[in-house]
């Protein structure tokens, strides 16, 4: 009865790492590049009270084995990096990305950082930056009196003065790609950093190397369905709920054992 407390405590405890992800999913609905995390499980370790293929008598052998589990725990809790719908905005400053990709952003401390939020904005000197104020890679700088700015699928930046016939080329804009993304590490702030298991960030020209291409006047937004997200609420209290069930039902078990007289 004891291995049945201890191994439903295990699915109680994976359930409400499971509603905490599906929380945070929900929460991020309208957050902008926003992607979904999925819970995954494994199951812990096996006792194995008769193995499969040992001897059941002096010319025969068992063919199936007699195992008892320990319960499951959270292995990892992975980024679908499905891409979310274009939402129409108008704003020169703002990009999506439109395939695999992201845009790169300098933090204060000068590490390159990561993100799919393009809603992006001029400072006081010109540059463009994202909403916390980090420079967007490599560093395009908007000169005064632009009249209107152009940025192309292939993340090519041209302004145009008053005084010019011809557009004043700023940069180019690249996209970065992974060879695993479910690997980045989610930062906060809609930023994500590369890691041991993302692999290095491949600069691309947008619309190359199978990277996306840039859309202006639009962001994307989350790729959370809140459909599939309540079901999936539902599914976690009801097996929350069932593992409850067990740890009660062993511990009216271990109530009997004991009042045995």
């Amino acid at each position: 009865m004891i291995k049945a407390l201890h191994t439903s405590a295990t699915g109680m405890a994976a359930q409400e790492s499971n509603v905490n992800t599906i929380s945070n999913n929900i929460a991020n609905v309208n957050t902008t590049g926003f992607k979904k995390s999925r819970t995954e499980f494994d199951d812990l370790l096996y006792e194995t009270v008769q193995e499969a293929g040992s001897r059941s008598s002096a010319n025969s052998e068992y063919t199936v084995g007699h195992q008892v589990g320990s319960g499951a725990k959270v292995s990892a809790t992975r980024k679908i990096h499905t891409q979310g719908a274009p939402q129409i905005t108008n704003n020169p400053y703002d990009l999506m990305v439109n395939g695999e990709g992201f845009f790169g952003v300098i933090a204060p401390n000068g590490e390159l950082k990561f993100t799919r939020d393009g809603s992006f904005n001029v400072d006081a000197q010109g540059n463009l930056v994202s909403r916390a104020g980090h420079r967007v890679f490599p560093g395009i700088v908007v000169p005064p009196n632009i009249m209107k700015i152009n940025i192309a699928e292939d993340g090519v930046v041209d302004a145009y003065t008053r005084d010019s016939i011809q557009p004043i080329n700023l940069g180019q804009i690249p996209v970065f790609t992974f060879v695993n993304p479910a690997g980045l590490r989610s930062d906060g702030g809609n930023l994500v950093a590369a890691t041991n298991g993302s692999g290095q960030p491949t600069q691309n020209i947008p619309g190359q190397n199978g990277s996306g291409v840039v859309m202006q006047g639009a962001i994307e937004s989350s790729n959370v369905n809140v459909m599939n997200e309540m079901t999936d609420l539902i599914k976690a209290q009801r097996a929350y709920e069932m593992n409850s069930k067990v740890m009660g039902v062993a511990d009216q078990m271990l109530q009997t054992v004991n009042n045995i007289r």
